[in-house]
């Protein structure tokens, strides 16, 4: 099953392992991010995923039980007993400054100013002789058609006719999408500070209009999505990069008020970022009075590893905006993306929004999905790509290492659709390399354009949209390539 639990967190705060399991799911139950009814993993899940003792388990559950926290079912299972009224743990309230264009937009909800984000797009056309190691979305062949399908049709037989309150999205959806954080991610979601966008980048671009002020420094990542460069700078701001390690970013004392991050798998290098570095974002976004927009672009497939804690799970002042997107499970057409965001931006986000979507577009694919969702078909569609992308990231990196040991040193990952590799060779090759590999009928992506400092080469290698026999291809293409240089 899919669950997060910020275990981690309470091993810190507790002695023994026992008593960290009882605390955190104890306060989970508590603050309503696990709801009454919702079944708990069993002991062999949470030994497998947390490295506890079946032992451990068995105490905090019996801890659990005897304080009426849970029932047990036999034959069903643990389950989180109906509790009257949770107690969501205590958040400071920060005041989150607009910039002027936000402050004219609420000031005058009227006004036809109209702003354009510049959204960086990169394609490749390949011929049929070509394989294609630009990292694409998921597979249409893989999708489950007769189930989506079922779900459109129920959907529009009970279409209704949209109504001011669905500015945000549809709310059956929001509250599907809530419910699937709670539970996979560990964030106390409320589908009340759910937006749905047509894409995760109208929700950045947005986003972006209303925090950031002309002339002002915001914090990225030194290599990062050229699309969150460019709605930076369409807005008047001033990129500031930050320095990257084999962790992720490297906190620091920005003077800004808005910092953008990928900490569940770095974007475009796919490191993960410590428990210790989150908490020390967060810290400097106190400090600074600052805002976080975390980018949570792909973590959705994750068949290695412990589960990642965002870091909208840690956040108790309300400083983190999570974005989330459905690009990457649903066929390629689909196109919708979400933001979790601090109840005192839902406002003037949904003022923005109405600018550009004064109706939510594909309302009946909004509602289908939810559908979809609500009877576990998107889930078993998660789990099913989830074994075969993590059995693809696999091969390939075994064929890369018998093919083209020299070439790239890779960065294999627990989750994602893509592999980061830094080239091996003399730079001064790497231009070379790209001509020869393209001639050798093999394209992947070149990391200059996503890096905001000079950088050494860098690729980023699609695997996930191609088969055992063209990803091993793909290798021996690379490793023809270079020998014709050689």
């Amino acid at each position: 099953m899919d669950f997060m639990l910020p275990f981690d967190s309470y091993l810190e705060k507790h002695r023994y392992k026992y008593a960290a399991l009882y605390h955190a799911l104890r306060d989970a139950i508590l603050n309503g991010t696990l709801q009454g009814g919702t079944r708990l993993p069993s002991s062999r899940w949470l030994a497998e995923h947390y490295g506890l003792s079946r032992g451990s388990i068995a105490e905090a559950y019996d801890m659990l039980l005897a304080d009426g926290y849970v029932q047990a079912e036999v034959g069903r299972g643990t389950f989180v007993a109906p509790v009257a009224s949770p107690q969501p743990p205590a958040h400071r309230e920060s005041s989150i400054v607009l910039s002027p264009w936000g402050r004219r937009l609420m000031q005058n909800k009227a006004s036809s100013t109209q702003a354009t984000g510049i959204m960086g797009q990169q394609a490749a056309e390949c011929g049929k002789s070509m394989i294609s190691l630009i990292p694409q979305g998921m597979q249409q062949e893989h999708f489950p058609y007769a189930e989506w399908k079922s779900a459109l049709y129920a959907a529009a037989r009970e279409a209704t006719a949209p109504g001011a309150e669905d500015s945000a999205g549809a709310a059956e959806l929001r509250e599907n999408i809530a419910a699937h954080l709670r539970l996979t991610r560990g964030i106390r979601a409320d589908a009340s500070a759910i937006v749905l966008f047509s894409g995760s980048m109208q929700g950045i671009t947005l986003l972006t209009q209303l925090l950031v002020a002309e002339g002002e420094d915001v914090v990225l990542e030194q290599s990062c999505y050229p699309g969150i460069q460019a709605a930076v700078k369409a807005c008047g701001g001033r990129l500031l990069p930050a320095a990257l390690d084999r962790e992720g970013i490297i906190p620091g004392s920005w003077d800004s008020r808005l910092l953008f991050v990928t900490p569940a798998r770095q974007y475009p290098t796919g490191a993960v970022l410590s428990l210790s570095r989150r908490r020390e974002l967060l810290g400097w976004a106190s400090r600074h009075n600052a805002v976080i927009i975390e980018d949570d672009y792909d973590s959705e497939f994750c068949w290695g590893g412990r589960p990642v804690e965002p870091l909208k799970a840690l956040d108790m002042e309300e400083r983190v905006i999570y974005i989330g997107s459905f690009s990457k499970t649903m066929p390629t057409s689909f196109r919708l993306g979400y933001a979790l965001v601090p109840p005192a931006l839902v406002g003037p986000l949904l003022e923005a929004k109405r600018l550009y979507d004064p109706l939510p577009p594909g309302l009946l694919e909004q509602r289908a999905l939810a559908r979809f969702m609500a009877r576990g078909g998107y889930a078993r569609h998660l789990r099913r790509m989830t074994r075969l992308y993590g059995a693809r990231h696999d091969y390939f990196c075994t064929s890369m290492r018998r093919h083209a040991p020299d070439l790239f040193e890779l960065e294999p990952g627990d989750a994602g659709l893509h592999m980061y590799a830094r080239w091996k060779r003399a730079p001064e090759k790497y231009p070379l390399f790209l001509e020869a590999a393209a001639a050798h009928g093999v394209l992947f992506r070149d990391m200059a354009a996503y890096h905001l400092v000079p950088s050494a080469p860098s690729v980023s290698f699609g695997f996930a949209h191609l088969n055992e026999e063209q990803l091993d291809e793909g290798a021996r293409r690379l490793a023809a390539a270079w020998g014709s240089l050689v």
